[in-house]
């Protein structure tokens, strides 16, 4: 009998910085295992991760504004190169801001495979996911993070979500700016109200998705050491949307933002619509909401989170790229070595960083040593 296929899988074996943060320049040739990263505080080694963040649609994992990312003492721009090896043969992708044009423009230049791209298109090609040490309040500060953490997993089963996104949220400022303008024009309010009502119903519809796919992947995990977490979604379309059909949904929440435009130019926001839901987190074993739970109880359940996300992605076929950042400095050795052995398990390329190298021994062979210090980056053994 034939062996069947392994799934296909995505990795980077080659990325290069320049003129990025603190790196001059950088090249990195990666062998497809996990990466491991180690250098003291400040050596750049996050610096290297939000690079990678950056080949996916958005402003990476620090949010920042693309001006921020040039080297100081620099020509003002900026550039990530990477190779992908993918299922379909190496993919090379380029994203970055050209030199005197970092401090004016609210966008950034992608190609894929030397041809223009929109950074839109960067979702067809990688999933990428990542926690950092800021993502450690994600349960306990305000709903918008949470939200912007479940839309990145929602990417990796669907990269138009990103798309219909930004789209709502243009038509949502756009109207807000309008309201309070105190421009009532029926007929340019109908027409943002109509474009808000279409993508935003999609939007929960596809979070009400990814949500009851990792419910059901999480209610089937093992035991161990990263708790089992209950999520939902809590927000007026996706309850109405569990209730009717989309278009009735739609019909409904068209006529709802024509009914609130008074309310919403009053608060000076629009005060319903899926930029006010919120994912819900409770510990499993201790039914107790996650926000409620110790600061290494709430980290335990995002781990939990994030992994059964890669092991759905890895089912289908499109394992994601995980960027772990100072993910081992708060684990007990057991977490550590439960986390190392699924990374592996399931073939994920991910980026670990750390200060202590010995926090990394147990993944021995199995990962890429890479250490970071004055703007270089060299091999590393254990």
């Amino acid at each position: 009998m034939t062996a069947p296929l392994a799934p296909p899988r995505a990795s980077l074996s080659r990325l290069v910085v320049t003129d990025f943060r603190s790196y001059a320049r950088a090249e990195l040739a990666l062998d497809g295992r996990p990466v491991v990263l180690t250098g003291e505080n400040g050596a750049g080694k996050t610096n290297l991760l939000e690079a990678v963040s950056l080949l996916s649609p958005g402003r990476g994992l620090r949010g920042a504004a693309y001006a921020e990312i040039a080297r100081d003492n620099g020509e003002g721009g900026w550039a990530v190169a990477a190779t992908l090896d993918a299922e379909h043969g190496p993919v090379r992708i380029g994203t970055g801001v050209e030199p005197g044009l970092a401090l004016s423009s609210r966008s950034r230049s992608v190609r894929i495979d030397g041809e223009p791209a929109g950074p839109s298109a960067l979702a067809e090609h990688m999933r990428i996911v990542w926690l950092t040490p800021a993502m450690d309040r994600l349960f306990v500060e305000g709903a918008s993070e949470r939200r912007r953490f479940l839309d990145r997993l929602v990417m990796g089963f669907d990269p138009a979500h990103g798309t219909r996104a930004a789209a709502y949220d243009r038509a949502l400022r756009e109207r807000g700016k309008l309201l309070a303008d105190d421009v009532f024009d029926d007929a340019w309010l109908s027409g943002l109200e109509s474009q808000m009502a279409e993508h935003g119903v999609a939007l929960a519809a596809a979070r009400l998705e990814i949500v009851a796919r990792l419910r059901g992947a999480l209610e089937v995990a093992p035991d161990g050491p990263f708790p089992r977490a209950l999520v939902a979604l809590e927000g007026s379309l996706e309850k109405a949307l569990a209730e009717a059909a989309a278009v009735d949904v739609e019909d409904g929440f068209r006529a709802r933002l024509a009914e609130m435009r008074g309310r919403d130019a009053a608060a000076g926001r629009a005060l319903d619509g899926p930029h006010r839901s919120d994912l819900l987190v409770r510990h499993t074993a201790k039914d107790r909401e996650a926000r409620q739970c110790s600061t290494g109880e709430q980290k335990a359940l995002l781990i939990g989170i994030v992994l059964a996300n890669a092991r759905l992605l890895a089912a289908m076929g499109r394992p994601p790229l995980l960027l772990l950042d100072e993910i081992a400095a708060h684990l007990d050795g057991d977490r550590r070595a439960a986390l190392f052995d699924e990374i592996v398990s399931l073939d994920l390329q991910a980026f670990m960083t750390g200060t202590d190298p010995s926090l990394f021994e147990t993944l021995g062979e199995r990962a890429q040593g890479l250490r970071v210090e004055n703007g270089t980056v060299k091999s590393a053994a254990w």
